[in-house]
């Protein structure tokens, strides 16, 4: 073992593993995709290059490992917070308000690398290998906006909304709520602002597709 190995306590391969992967989510949120290096992330995972090269290929096949796993613990969170406020729906408004301010809100401090590694992969997206982004989409965004389009279509069978695409749906609902969300910005916007933000993207969205 190289003594550039010995900075933290490790358990074994999955120890440095783990380590590596937690080292280069901070590095590559922090710096973004192209300015990473692996000289970088290795110190900060406590790890020897040689190390991080032995676990993964590239900086290539680091960041989509790191994105996707990223990318499943958020959506797995959001997904929760879909299930917790449609899952029985009784007053469609109401309870879409609810949802709206609870989406809004920051989430746990623990995904603020994985925000912070989605500005810097929308502000570095020509650099990226199309592949890690394909991958972080469908893990994320895209496996979410599928939980909320089950829901907006059994709402849909409900006759309270009418969609006939209930994805295309479900992406214009988040763009109504999600403007506001600190997790995807810099500026955290007052807690008025994101209930007068949510209060008006939920009624421009069943203005658009609540049944008449």
């Amino acid at each position: 073992m190289t003594s550039s190995d010995t900075g933290r306590p490790r358990g074994g391969t999955s120890g440095k593993r783990r380590a590596i992967l937690d080292g280069a989510l901070a590095v590559f949120a922090r710096d973004g995709y192209s300015r990473a290096s692996i000289d970088a992330i290795s110190a900060e995972a406590g790890v020897s290059t040689r190390t991080v090269y032995n676990h993964f290929t590239d900086k290539a096949g680091l960041f989509q490992a790191v994105i996707q796993e990223s990318a499943s613990r958020a959506a797995a969170a959001q997904i929760e917070i879909i299930e917790r406020h449609l899952r029985k729906v009784t007053d469609l408004e109401a309870d879409l308000m609810e949802f709206g301010l609870a989406w809004a809100m920051p989430m746990a401090a623990d995904h603020d690398a994985h925000f912070a590694l989605v500005r810097q992969i929308n502000a570095d997206a020509g650099h990226i290998p199309q592949e890690a982004i394909d991958a972080w989409q469908e893990t994320g965004p895209l496996r979410v906006r599928r939980a909320l389009a089950a829901h907006l279509s059994r709402l849909t069978e409900r006759g309270l909304l009418r969609t006939d695409d209930p994805e295309r749906a479900a992406l214009h609902l988040f763009l109504l709520i999600s403007s506001v969300n600190p997790s995807y910005h810099r500026v955290t916007p007052s807690e008025k602002e994101i209930a007068d933000m949510v209060t008006a993207g939920i009624r421009a969205f069943l203005y658009g597709y609540a049944a008449r």
